[in-house]
């Protein structure tokens, strides 16, 4: 990769930290998370139990389209939960074989929205599907780009829209040379990741 490449994505990398960070910090004025529980001030939990909206009002304002595409939608988390047993198993039974440092799970699916006191029961199930469903994706997606990156680190010819975490590790496209020189310290490259062994 290029010097002024390599100097983009450290910037990107600082900033989405600094990100983290503030939204981290904005969050602090409402509430403070004390093992592992979320603790909100006494004012905010009397704003909450006024935003609740009963079931009825909810499913009697419920459009028709939501209706009809529940099922479908529902349908989807069999195989988000059939592929994070598998990656789960992948990782951990891989990774160690390769030195590949393992994705911390908790780090990607989060589950805390369902202890909202301005949800009702059927707003805690969405929230609770959406934060597992996303929270999987991201994981899978960690786990594939350290793959990636162990088996196959070689950039694309063409531009990607999205471009993951380790990415920028990879070699260029039709650099024959470069790749077969770099491919070694490339497959042992992860000291830029935080201690995650415990998935």
């Amino acid at each position: 990769m290029s010097k002024r490449a390599t100097e983009i994505a450290e910037e990107i990398r600082r900033l989405e930290k600094e990100l983290r960070q503030e939204i981290q910090r904005v969050r602090i004025r409402s509430y403070e998370i004390r093992d592992r529980t979320v603790k909100f001030t006494d004012e905010v939990r009397a704003q909450h139990r006024k935003q609740v909206l009963g079931i009825v009002q909810y499913l009697r304002h419920a459009k028709l389209k939501h209706i009809i595409s529940f099922p479908i939608i529902w349908l989807c988390l069999m195989p988000a939960i059939l592929l994070d047993i598998i990656v789960v198993l992948y990782q951990s039974l891989c990774f160690p074989l390769y030195g590949i440092p393992k994705v911390r799970r908790s780090d990607h699916v989060v589950l805390d929205r369902h202890h909202l006191r301005y949800l009702n029961l059927i707003e805690k199930l969405n929230c609770l599907y959406c934060s597992y469903f996303n929270g999987v994706i991201s994981f899978v997606r960690e786990v594939a780009a350290r793959t990636e990156q162990y088996w196959c680190p070689i950039k694309h010819a063409s531009q990607l829209k999205n471009i993951h975490s380790r990415y920028h590790k990879f070699a260029e496209y039709g650099d024959a040379e470069q790749y077969r020189t770099t491919l070694p310290g490339i497959r042992k490259s992860f000291e830029d990741i935080q201690d995650s062994s415990d998935s």
